[in-house]
């Protein structure tokens, strides 16, 4: 069980109701996690602000690392909304699970970026020298990895969020990580 209820547009601040509203219109319900943010005045609106800030990163890249992110993390329900997210960006459940591992045997600049968002999560920010060298050997930017860095502070922030809270998964459940050869 939770151990915080979801919060309804009806017991949120009139900025977060508004929030809520333009939510509901572009996916169609507001997401359990985004309910949680909104028991602060500033909060979700800070988060939406950052999620959606321009970035060197597409919205494919920026799946990778959300997916790599959430898994070190161990947070459920962003490993089920990134998986759902993902799939709408083309990964496949196999390459899902791979990028998850922090790897993608199918595309070799996203192995880097998929190792990078894994291993600096793993190590607090402390990257490895290697690491950094394959992403930056694999075509990816100094821009990309000061932006990458950003993302993983963003997801980390949401996976905490849930984590603390528990509120309820509100998208299929992603499938456990099965053992991915490294």
């Amino acid at each position: 069980m939770s151990r915080f209820n979801v919060p309804t547009r009806e017991e949120v601040s009139p900025n977060n109701q508004a929030i809520f509203d333009n939510l509901q219109k572009a996916v169609g319900f507001v997401p359990n996690l985004y309910a949680a943010y909104a028991y602060s005045e500033n909060a979700l609106a800070n988060y939406m602000a950052l999620s959606s800030a321009k970035t060197s990163l597409n919205a494919k890249q920026k799946e990778v690392v959300n997916l790599a992110v959430s898994q070190v993390n161990e947070c459920t329900y962003c490993l089920s909304a990134h998986t759902a997210i993902g799939k709408m960006n083309g990964f496949s459940d196999s390459e899902i699970l791979e990028l998850r591992a922090g790897k993608a045997s199918f595309d070799a600049k996203l192995d880097a970026l998929a190792s990078f968002a894994k291993n600096i999560t793993e190590n607090r920010g402390a990257a490895d020298d290697a690491i950094i060298e394959k992403f930056l050997n694999a075509g990816w930017t100094k821009e990309n990895l000061i932006d990458t860095i950003v993302l993983v502070g963003d997801k980390t922030i949401s996976n905490y969020i849930h984590k603390t809270t528990d509120v309820p998964v509100d998208f299929p459940v992603a499938a456990p990580l099965e053992t991915v050869e490294a």
